[in-house]
C-alpha cells in the first residue's frame, strides 16, 4: 500500500517488452485513478535504469523470445522487482511477462530462469495460441469474466503455490483449461488486447490493491462495456 497520496506505477522495460499494445494497461490504470480524484506518477523504466522498489503497481508486457530472456536476466540481476513484491506492490504481468515470473521458460529452444515469483513454469506448445481468449475469474476476486486476445507458442504448468485467474471457455490460455495465474498481489494472464481496456474490473482491482481499498467510487463505464459486449460476443461466435 501506498504511503504516501500519490500513487506510484511503473512500466517495466518498455524497450524490451512492449510488442502488443501493452502500454495500453499503464494508461487505463492512470486514467481510472485520476477519474476518482488519485493523484497519479507513472514511469517508464528502461532495461538499461535500475528498477525502483517503492512504487505501488508495476506492469509489464509480451514480447519476443529474445528480449524477453534478456528482460528475465536484467531483473534477476537488478532485485528490485522482488524487494517491490515482497514489500506488498501489486503486478500485472501479461504473456512473455507472465511466463518470466515463474521458475522457467523456453525461449529460443532454451530453458531460461525466471524470476520465481509465481509458482509455475512455461514451455512451449505444439501449436501456437492465438485468437480470442474468454474464461470465467476465480470467485473469490469478484471480477466479470475475462476478455481478451492471446498471441502464443507456450504452455503455462501452475504449481500449488498459486490459483488459475480463470478457467477458460474460449480459447487456450496456460493449456486449454486454465487461464493466467495470482498469487497475493500478482495477476498473471495471456490476455491483450490491452487487458485492462477489455478488463476495467482488474484494473480496478489492482487500484484497490494499491491503495488499500475495498471498494472505489463508480466511473462511467459504458464505453468499456460496450467493448466487452462486443468482444465477449465474438468469443461466442
Amino acid at each position: 500500500m501506498s504511503t504516501e497520496s500519490t500513487l506510484r506505477i511503473v512500466w517495466i522495460y518498455p524497450d524490451l517488452l512492449s510488442t502488443y499494445g501493452d502500454r495500453g494497461n499503464l494508461l487505463i490504470l492512470a486514467r481510472r485513478a485520476a477519474m476518482r480524484g488519485i493523484p497519479v506518477e507513472t514511469y517508464e523504466i528502461r532495461s538499461d535504469q535500475p528498477m525502483p522498489s517503492m512504487a505501488d503497481i508495476y506492469l509489464i508486457g509480451g514480447g519476443e523470445d529474445g528480449p524477453q530472456a534478456l528482460a528475465a536476466q536484467r531483473l534477476i540481476a537488478d532485485g528490485g522487482l522482488h524487494r517491490a513484491v515482497n514489500q506488498g506492490a501489486a503486478v500485472l504481468a501479461i504473456c512473455a511477462g507472465y511466463q518470466l515470473f515463474g521458475h522457467s521458460f523456453f525461449a529460443k529452444g532454451a530453458k531460461c530462469p525466471g524470476l520465481g515469483l509465481l509458482d509455475l513454469h512455461s514451455d512451449r506448445g505444439e501449436t501456437r495460441a492465438v485468437g480470442e481468449l474468454r474464461g470465467d475469474i476465480d470467485p473469490r476476486l469478484g471480477l466479470p469474466p475475462l476478455t481478451g486476445f492471446e498471441n502464443h507458442g507456450g504452455r503455462t504448468h501452475l504449481g500449488p503455490g498459486v490459483q488459475p485467474l480463470a478457467r477458460v471457455t474460449v480459447g487456450i490460455g496456460n493449456d486449454g483449461q486454465t487461464e493466467g495465474a495470482w498469487h497475493g498481489k500478482i495477476l498473471g494472464t495471456y490476455s491483450h488486447g490491452p487487458a485492462l481496456a477489455r478488463n476495467p474490473a482488474i484494473a480496478d482491482l489492482l487500484l484497490r490493491w494499491a491503495i488499500g481499498a475495498d471498494s472505489l467510487p463508480p466511473v462511467d463505464d459504458t464505453w468499456p462495456e460496450r467493448l466487452r459486449a462486443e468482444r465477449l460476443a465474438a468469443a461466442s461466435n
